[in-house]
């Protein structure tokens, strides 16, 4: 038995090494595939405010002004769009809710 014991925690303590040395090997490949080291790399997505307070956001690189986001945002209010899913789980969680109420009721009133 503790042989068996042996050759398993040596076979899984070679195992985790082998992906140790292997991840080690990957980051290194893909190091020399860009051709430089970066070690800070810039967020795709940024909202930064400025000091008069206005949002400046930014998407890929590409400025994203507030008056496309302002008339997006009336775009949607004025759909009122319905989400079938949305007001399933609604109902569901209503009729959960009103059943756990009535439970609770039940054993507060046998106490």
């Amino acid at each position: 038995m503790t042989k068996f014991f042996f050759k398993c925690a040596f076979l899984i303590t070679a195992l985790f090494i082998g992906v140790l040395i292997g991840m080690q090997y990957a980051n290194q490949g893909i190091v020399d595939m860009k051709g430089h080291e970066q070690q800070n790399f810039t967020s795709p997505v940024g909202v930064n405010q400025n000091v008069e307070g206005n949002v400046e956001a930014s998407f890929l690189g590409n400025e994203v002004d507030s008056k496309t986001l302002t008339e997006k945002k009336e775009k949607l209010e004025e759909m009122k769009a319905f989400n079938v899913f949305s007001s399933i789980g609604k109902v569901i969680a209503d009729t959960i809710e009103s059943i756990t109420n009535k439970i609770v009721d039940v054993i507060a009133s046998l106490i």
